[in-house]
Formats: C-alpha cells, structure tokens, sequence
C-alpha cells in the first residue's frame, strides 16, 4: 500500500500562507504543516492551527535565514556575526552547508535553539507531532544529530525524511529544464547521505517516513498548456512512487504584499500549489493510483512503546505488521 503525508511548510510565514494551509486542509489533500516558532505570523498561525483540530502541526525548525528564538548571545555560534545583521542566521544556504559540514556550530547552542523552538509552539497548547527543518537543514549530519537529540528532550515522535526516493526522480522528467536539472543533481548527489540518516534515526527511538517528494518540483510554474509545470511533474512523481509512506512536501499560499516582503523565492508559485492542493482533480487522481492520505498524527500513531522511549516517556512501540 502506498500512504501520503502531505505535509504543507512555512505555517506562521504570514497571515495568506496561514489562510492557504487552513483552506488547503480543510478543501483539499493536506494533512499536516509545519509552524515557524519565529515567523512573522506565528500568533495568527496558532489560531488557525486551532481552527483545524484535524490538522497535524509540526515545528518547521529554522537554522537559516530567520532569527532565534533563543536570546542570540546564548546562540552565537549558529549566526551570521560578520553580516550586516548579525543577530540573524546565515542567509545563504551554502554558506550555512560549508558551516555544518566543517563543524563548525556548537552542538549544545543547536540543540538549545531547535527545543526553544519547538517549546515555544508546545507552550501555545499545540501537540507537536513532528519535526522538519527550513531549508531541509537536517540533511546535513551535524544538524540531524541536534534535532534528534532536541525531538527526544520535547517528547516529538517523528521527523522528515528529507531524501527523495530514486524511483521516484527518473532523470527524463527534469531533461530539458535547466532549473530543475541542477536542482535534480543536486538531490542526487546528497542522496549519499541517506544511509546514516536512517541508522541514526532509527538509534534515536525515532519515526520516519520512507521518503519525501515534491522537493525538486517546488517552485515550478505550469506553462499554459499544462505540459511541465508543477502539476504536471508532481503527477508522474506521484504515478512512480513505490510501496510505503511517503511525504509530499508543498508551500501553499496567496501571492500578496506580505509574502512579497518576506523574502522568500517562492511568490506565484504558492498559488498555483494552493489552486492544486484543492483541485478535485487531484484527489480523483490520488484515489486512481490507490494512494491514501494520511496524516503525521496518523502515522505515529500506529507505533507503541519501544524501550528507546522510556528516554522521554512516549508511548511507541511498533504494532505487529
């Protein structure tokens, strides 16, 4: 059986992200999101996310372009002290990935800022079901080791697994369209690092799903006949996805002055996402390929208590297949 969590990110980014995952949910396939304890939106986030009591909420952990939750002093290690703002994360992604493949953030300041964060959600009375990371940060071991370790002081049950399944990149879907070509390379090459991501995971007590999609169509704009914009690439990622859970990643929003300001690359591409993620033509599509929507509360639910937990006290153990 093929299960998908469809897992809207960037909840908290401001208040048309917010509306678009809520309606998203509530019209359409996604199941869960994750919240940026420090987004600009983050009150307005909270209420909506109770507005949806079905929706799954997780902590999208921010560790580059944002600001700490933690007082930056006690997290001096993780920021861009020599930029023209150096009470902020790296801006640059590969200057944060030179930074953490170097090992050059102090362990504890990073566990000290992702469970700042995920606490600052869980004092709202939200249930943080999972973690991922802005960026897919986590990728990078230094990175994933902190999360692990900051998931089992907060009692979080799950995290995403940030490598796209190779069955479900073949190379021809991307031939032909530079962007994406590089970013499939790109997803490639760090596919390398799969492997001890799931040793350490599952040494951490952990829950993860198989894999992630949608990672290298983010962003991608359908041409006016439809043929290789972002419906159409997710439809064959979709139609090629291999037996187990999976999570399809999605940005949802409405393209307005707040999203404009807020510095992310991804504008009109959020409401295409949005139109999608709410099309009955999707669902029709996902019932065709026999693939059922679930959530991350779902899926860590289906686990009991293993002895890995009696570190934090969750109930999880697997239950018999």
């Amino acid at each position: 059986m093929r299960k998908l969590i469809v897992n809207a990110d960037d909840l908290g980014l401001t208040v048309g992200v917010n509306r678009a995952i809520v309606e998203s949910h509530s019209g359409g396939v996604v199941s869960s999101a994750t919240l940026m304890a420090n987004g600009a939106a983050f009150a307005d986030a909270v209420t909506a996310a109770r507005s949806a009591p079905n929706l799954s909420v997780g902590c999208h952990v921010v560790l580059v372009d944002g600001t700490p939750v933690s007082p930056p002093d006690a997290v001096d290690t993780l920021l861009a002290i020599r930029s023209a703002e150096p009470e902020k994360f790296y801006s640059s992604l590969s200057a944060f990935a030179a930074r953490a493949m170097l090992g050059g953030f102090d362990p504890d300041q990073l566990v000290a800022e992702i469970t700042a964060q995920i606490r600052k959600i869980q004092s709202t009375g939200l249930q943080v079901t999972h973690l991922d990371t802005h960026k897919h940060a986590h990728i990078f071991p230094e990175i994933l080791a902190a999360l692990l370790r900051a998931a089992r002081i907060c009692g979080v049950r799950a995290i995403r697994n940030p490598f796209v399944p190779l069955q479900a990149m073949p190379a021809r879907q991307f031939k032909g369209k530079p962007d994406l070509w590089k970013r499939y390379g790109q997803v490639r090459m760090l596919h390398t690092l799969s492997g001890p991501f799931h040793q350490r995971t599952k040494r951490a007590g952990l829950l993860t799903p198989n894999g992630v999609i949608g990672v290298i169509e983010t962003g991608t704009i359908d041409t006016p006949d439809g043929s290789s914009g972002y419906s159409s690439l997710l439809r064959q990622t979709l139609a090629n996805l291999p037996e187990g859970t999976w999570e399809l990643v999605c940005h949802p929003g409405y393209n307005d002055a707040d999203l404009r300001r807020a510095g992310t690359r991804l504008l009109q591409s959020r409401e295409e996402e949005r139109r999608l993620l709410t099309s009955p033509e999707l669902r029709r599509f996902l019932e065709e390929q026999k693939i059922q929507i679930v959530s991350y509360r779902e899926f860590a639910d289906k686990f009991e208590e293993t002895p890995a937990d009696k570190f934090t006290g969750n109930s999880r153990r697997a239950a018999p297949a």
